[in-house]
């Protein structure tokens, strides 16, 4: 047998290149690398841009430059593992860059990714995985694009993952995109809270605080305050609270419990969850945990729960009870702005329970609140302001501890600081002080009408709101009329009416009908066009309220001329007074002219001004008046402007035919004096006799008797075939030549028509207390109505029946309304 031959080893193939170790210190290089078909060299290169993009946000930037971004998302679906694995480690570490984020949203990369949250994957692809979710769910169209291809599902299944690392990302994820109500519910459906509720026992606090974080957005949808509840979450929460965390600096801490304080905040809005948190025990540790030492922001949360919780009614009882308001106003006497801002505004919400207000007070907690008014932080002065509105709307008693503690002046001087939500609600609390008479002088003096001038025209609806109702309240009495008027807060105010918001237009409105109540204010409101404003608001479907058909009835009922003027009827509650004067009808959107106007206007052919005015002046006796009375036209009209007040404008003192006053200085001297109405004697002595007609025992004949008086007194009966000879106008004319006046005196007319005999009857018997209407007809027509009652028969009511008394033709005659007799003296 022969020796054996050793065989040779054969050569490697001459095809094969061999092995090659690659170093590169270039980022391009690397890049380079990415496209290559071996899987050791991409898996070498994801490795290393992985640990270059670790290094810095630059060197991210850097190598989307360099186009790293489509092989990295090719590669995450690798076939090999290895190339994977760190192609998404790459990938997850790049995505923190925002214009990596850009890129990877226009890839439609989310699918992908979201493939690799599968169980069969290892933990690593998981963790990367889910931090390049975390990164991308900042964005708006990537949280609907995770949304849509059902990531939330792993993404809870992995809150139950051992690793620390793939539950924070799958967390901060969720976070991102329970922003959104759709992925609220979709936590809910897919049975997320329990896992949520686990991570609250976790050892890192980063992982406690953002899964607090998504609790408290997740817990403001309904259904899954329902699950928190049945999943035991108070008491989870409670544990937090109570009890110190594992590990981490006191700061980590107090953060996790406002956050914790934030959620229970958002399950307690409904009674239910507040009788169980109340029954468990829990409402009376939240309550103690808030006066336990902590930090500012843990106590502002934890009083701003509170807030929330007293939001209902039903739930102001249950704290009530708990005796919530001895921790509140314990609370007060902190040094922390925040921590006081939220202990008043919790104050403002449990002041809307009657028994609460009552308490606050008896507790000597409104005086502080007060105080706080002069605190320098408008957040607090906001808030002190928004508690006291709540204390004192409807409480007297806390109204009067405001003024004690010197809180008008206080509240003046927010008003005038014109910060918005701080003046919208001292003028809230403005407005409860001055439902009591002193409390309102007081209001007053202290400077309120100027003060209000600022928040009357601020852009805020609130301010806008409270403002006008404090006007409203401050214009109950004569005095406070007087300073809005002074003070120059009308015009606003009536600026207001054209707002094309309801609510401020209602609350204008209304803060008009209150004004209106005397007749300067009214005739100066009437001044700023706030007649027009309304007429065009009530004419409007769409516009038109209660209120604005209220303040216009109140401003025509105020102003008896201006009503007459523009209605053409004045009702038997209408009482014409000494001032009353009738221009004439005014059409539909003209303004009625001041009678002051007309008595300043040169003499001409336009219809005569007739005016009412029986009262002497103070200082003219009866004797001095009669003397008048006898003397020429022009010499009454001047004696008769002599007044109390000393000498006043008359027409006669202006231009007449290119003539002036021969005595300037004195002219000089009576511009000075405001116009007044020049006493009517004949008037006054009409009052008088008709005054002697009220012993007759049938109201009828009062009737009766007092219509011949005005027909004796203004020319007599008139055939009703000879009306064409009965020279009315020339006498009117010739009064107003020889009086230089547009303005003629009632009581001067001698020869006076149907509307002269109507306006003389009405107002003779608003003086006497004669009921009577007066209502204005067509061509030169007025008649007066009267009510009178038809014989009682039997066992039944009186039945009343409306009559028009005959001035002009028959005087006294008693006109059925709609007989023949009754239309013919109505009309030509």
């Amino acid at each position: 047998m022969g020796k054996a031959v050793k065989k040779e080893p054969e050569p490697p193939p001459k095809d094969v290149f061999d092995p090659l170790p690659i170093e590169s210190r270039k980022p391009e290089t690397v890049v380079l690398m990415l496209d290559s078909p071996e899987e050791e060299v991409l898996a070498k290169a994801c490795e290393a841009i992985h640990r270059f993009a670790e290094k810095g946000d630059e060197n991210r930037s850097t190598l989307l430059g360099l186009g790293a971004m489509e092989p990295l998302t090719r590669l995450i679906s690798h076939q090999d593992k290895t190339v994977r694995r760190n192609a998404l480690m790459a990938l997850g570490v790049m995505a923190s860059n925002n214009g990596v984020r850009r890129l990877l949203k226009k890839l439609n990369i989310i699918p992908s990714i979201i493939s690799k949250l599968s169980p069969e994957e290892d933990v690593v692809l998981h963790e990367f995985a889910t931090l390049c979710l975390a990164s991308l769910s900042v964005d708006s169209t990537c949280k609907v694009q995770i949304f849509d291809h059902n990531g939330l599902e792993p993404l809870i299944r992995l809150l139950s993952s051992s690793d620390p690392d793939v539950t924070k990302n799958s967390v901060e994820c969720i976070f991102n995109l329970v922003q959104d109500q759709a992925s609220r519910m979709a936590v809910h459906q897919l049975s997320g809270l329990p896992p949520l509720l686990e991570l609250l026992r976790s050892d890192f606090p980063v992982i406690q605080q953002l899964t607090l974080q998504t609790l408290e957005n997740i817990t403001k949808d309904h259904a899954s305050k329902a699950a928190f509840r049945e999943k035991q979450g108070f008491n989870t929460l409670m544990e937090i609270l109570t009890n110190r965390v594992r590990s981490g600096p006191p700061q980590e801490f107090s953060d996790l419990h406002a956050d914790a304080l934030r959620v229970i905040s958002n399950c307690l809005e409904d009674t239910e969850a507040v009788k169980l948190f109340k029954e468990t025990g829990g409402l009376e540790k939240l309550l103690q945990f808030i006066t336990t030492p902590n930090s500012p922001e843990v106590q502002m949360s934890a009083v701003k729960a509170i807030t929330r919780v007293a939001q209902s009614s039903e739930n102001r009882k249950i704290l009530h009870e708990q005796d919530v308001e001895k921790t509140l106003t314990d609370l007060l006497v902190l040094e922390n702005s925040g921590v006081r801002a939220a202990v008043c505004q919790a104050i403002a919400e449990m002041g809307k329970n009657t028994s609460s207000k009552d308490t606050f007070r008896l507790l000597d907690g409104i005086r502080p609140i007060v105080q706080m008014l002069n605190n320098e932080g408008v957040e607090v002065k906001e808030a002190a302001a928004q508690a006291l509105s709540s204390l004192t709307f409807r409480n007297e008693p806390n109204a009067l501890v405001v003024s004690e503690a010197g809180g008008e002046v206080l509240l003046v001087k927010i008003l005038q600081d014109g910060r918005l939500r701080a003046a919208d609600h001292a003028a809230s609390v403005l407005t409860n002080l001055a439902s009591q008479e002193a409390l309102r002088h007081s209001i007053i003096t202290c400077g309120a009408a100027q003060a209000l001038m600022q928040p009357l025209q601020s852009p805020d609806k609130n301010t806008l709101i409270s403002s006008t109702q404090t006007v409203a309240a401050l214009a109950c009495d004569a005095d406070g009329r007087g300073e809005l008027r002074n003070a120059g807060v009308l015009p606003p105010l009536v600026k207001l009416l054209k707002s094309n918001d309801v609510e401020i237009r209602r609350s204008a409105c209304w803060a008009i009908t209150v004004c209106a109540n005397d007749e300067p204010t009214t005739t100066e409101v009437c001044k700023l066009g706030a007649l027009e404003i309304l007429q065009e608001i009530n004419s409007s479907v769409n516009r038109r309220s209660k209120f604005s058909q209220e303040a216009l009835k109140k401003l025509l009922e105020s102003n008896l001329s201006v009503k007459y003027s523009l209605t053409g009827c004045l009702s038997h509650t209408d009482i014409i007074t000494d001032g009353f004067y009738d221009p004439g009808q005014v059409r539909e959107g003209e303004r009625v002219p001041v009678l002051e106007d007309l008595a300043k206007q040169v003499l001409n052919q336009k219809r005569a001004v007739i005016a009412v005015n029986g009262k002497p002046p103070e200082h003219v006796t009866a004797e001095s008046a009669e003397d008048r009375q006898q003397g020429s036209p022009t010499e009454t009209r001047t004696s008769s402007v002599q007044s109390s007040k000393g000498s006043i404008i008359t027409p006669s003192k202006t231009m007449v035919g290119g003539r002036q006053d021969d005595d300037k200085p004195q002219q000089v001297a009576a511009m000075e004096k405001p116009w007044t109405l020049p006493f009517d004697s004949a008037f006054h002595d009409l009052v008088t006799t008709a005054k002697t007609l009220l012993p007759q025992n049938q109201v009828a004949e009062v009737y009766n008797s007092l219509a011949k008086l005005v027909c004796d007194a203004m020319g007599g009966p008139v055939d009703i075939e000879k009306q064409h000879d009965f020279a009315w106008d020339l006498h009117i004319s010739e009064l107003k030549f020889a009086m230089k006046s547009n303005i003629i005196p009632i009581g001067k007319i001698k020869k006076g028509t149907y509307y002269h005999r109507a306006l003389l009857y009405k107002a003779l018997a608003d003086r006497i207390g004669v009921s009577c209407s007066l209502v204005r007809g067509e061509y030169n027509r007025a008649w007066n109505e009267v009510l009178l009652s038809s014989p009682k028969k039997p066992g039944s009511y009186p039945q009343f029946q409306r009559y028009i008394i005959d001035l002009m033709h028959q005087p006294g005659n008693l006109m059925k309304c709609g007989s023949p007799a009754a239309t013919q003296y109505q009309m030509i």
